[in-house]
């Protein structure tokens, strides 16, 4: 029995970590662009390789708050793919549902690390989805970001959460199914115990702005109509909202120092879900994801700062100045 199944996406991040000083690159923040000097050498201050990918982070991420966690993803039966299966069980993350499958490639990506943000570049090759005979018991699925390919093993999911009812969904749609199959986003939505998006992607499924909406909060009430039962919208370095029909929330960032922000979302992921769980309520689920998430961003990788159980606490607790605050 796990409490948290996640699907979607393994990915191998190989993190570059450009120069500050480097006169080759630059952010132009009028236009928020990264812009390095065409055909010449950029100068690195260093680089390492990490494995991530939403399901992966979201997995250790709650492993570490003391769930049990498992993962169904489909790997290519290559190094990375084994590297994928060897880093997930130092973990404690369960890989049976992991498969190696010699007709995929498991993916990767670049992670350009400059000035506090990165700037992914990420393979996103069609893939042989499989869904396994029987699924194990679990609390909590987190469905999340998935390549070309993942209509059928979204078709088995809905199938399973009808025959398994107290199965509760939680949804990050990935980057690739918000802008190539948003009618098969909306559907996932409309079977959501939770809905976890940014700002920009709760715009994206709306197709709408906070311009026009005025609130944050018009906005959750929006998603709640198409069926998701809990909304819960993350804002960057201005924080996170979460909100139901009875009440919404927001909670401002904590004022940390940001080193990098990947794995920042997934990290909040892990904590508001733990929190949620555990019984906690809306505003305290608030809370310690805004704490994973701003523990996460005050180092290189998505992995070196999540918070466990035991610390998470002593983390709010830092911050205990900044409290949440009741919309509606």
């Amino acid at each position: 029995m796990y409490n948290l199944l996640t699907i979607g996406d393994a990915v191998v991040d190989n993190h570059v970590i450009l120069d500050d000083a480097s006169l080759e690159c630059n952010l132009d923040t009028k236009t928020n662009h990264l812009c390095l000097d065409y055909a010449t050498k950029v100068p690195v201050s260093e680089s390492f390789q990490n494995i991530g990918g939403n399901a992966v982070n979201v997995a250790v991420g709650a492993s570490k708050l003391g769930l049990t966690t498992a993962i169904l993803t489909d790997l290519g039966k290559d190094a990375n793919g084994k590297t994928v299966i060897t880093e997930l069980k130092k973990y404690g993350v369960d890989t049976k549902l992991a498969k190696l499958n010699p007709k995929n490639e498991t993916r990767f990506a670049i992670v350009l690390n400059y000035k506090g943000e990165r700037t992914i570049l990420s393979s996103h090759q069609k893939k042989v989805y499989s869904w396994p005979k029987t699924l194990p018991e679990t609390d909590w699925i987190y469905y999340t970001s998935m390549s070309a390919g993942f209509e059928t093993l979204q078709e088995n999911l809905f199938d399973y959460l009808q025959k398994h009812p107290t199965v509760r969904l939680a949804y990050n749609p990935g980057s690739f199914q918000l802008k190539n199959s948003l009618n098969l986003v909306l559907e996932a939505v409309k079977k959501s115990d939770i809905l976890i998006i940014n700002l920009q992607e709760a715009e994206m499924i709306l197709k709408t702005t906070l311009q026009k909406e005025k609130t944050v909060t018009a906005i959750i009430h929006k998603l709640l109509s198409l069926g998701a039962k809990e909304v819960v919208i993350t804002d960057a370095d201005k924080g996170a909202y979460a909100g139901n029909e009875e009440e919404v929330w927001y909670l401002p960032a904590y004022p940390v120092k940001v080193v990098a922000k990947t794995g920042a979302g997934d990290a909040f992921s892990s904590g508001y879900l733990a929190a949620r769980q555990y019984d906690h309520d809306l505003r305290t689920a608030l809370t310690w994801g805004i704490a994973n998430s701003c523990s996460v961003i005050s180092s290189f990788g998505s992995h070196a700062k999540l918070l466990e159980k035991t610390s998470i606490g002593n983390f709010i607790k830092k911050y205990s100045e900044v409290q949440p605050k009741k919309l509606a």
